[in-house]
């Protein structure tokens, strides 16, 4: 692909933004959960976006003095293991980062958190939807939107290498009410007024 505003070729499409949230997402947990000194980030270190996540977490953890403990997991059983380094480590709150690999493991880090009941954040809306505690991330149902309608334009005659990939831009932030409660979290008035969408 030559660009994103020109592709050429046979080739363009829809870019989720989901790791430049990562800052946006530790804020949201410090909102959550303002006396914890410790907050732990779980990266796939075998995903190709993990270096730019690592470095933009490093950056947000100078602007809100915090100490982050950056756990590593690329299978189910690193996944388990960065799980119970969290009491160990003295792990307040938890964000996974924005991660295909986790995405396929949606439920089992859900069922984590809440076994070790342990506030979590993650990145996309169907987290929340699983019983996470809140997510803060893409639209996935903009991003899909969009590419029905390059679809649409690609069907009616216009060549892939004439349109932009475009980068959804469109984030919501999800608050599940009722892990909260099985947490025995509580959520401030300011982060439900941000949420636009509370499951209750």
């Amino acid at each position: 692909m030559a660009s994103y505003n020109r592709p050429g070729g046979n080739a363009t499409g829809v870019r989720l933004l989901t790791t430049p949230a990562e800052p946006k997402r530790l804020g949201l947990l410090r909102e959550l959960v303002p006396q914890a000194t410790t907050i732990g980030v779980l990266l796939n270190p075998a995903f190709s976006g993990s270096a730019s996540q690592l470095s933009d977490v490093q950056e947000a953890v100078r602007t809100l003095n915090l100490q982050v403990h950056i756990l590593q997991a690329s299978t189910d059983r690193e996944i388990e293991s960065a799980f119970e380094a969290v009491a160990a480590q003295g792990i307040q709150a938890l964000a996974v980062a924005g991660d295909p690999f986790f995405d396929t493991r949606r439920e089992k880090l859900v069922a984590l958190a809440a076994r070790h009941a342990l506030p979590t954040i993650y990145h996309f809306r169907e987290y929340a939807v699983a019983g996470g505690l809140m997510s803060y991330g893409v639209d996935a149902s903009e991003a899909y939107r969009l590419v029905g309608v390059y679809t649409g334009r690609v069907l009616k005659g216009v060549k892939p290498a004439d349109l932009p990939v475009i980068e959804t831009v469109k984030f919501q932030f999800v608050i599940n009410l009722k892990t909260a409660k099985a947490l025995s979290v509580k959520i401030s008035d300011n982060l439900l007024s941000l949420a636009d969408e509370v499951i209750e």
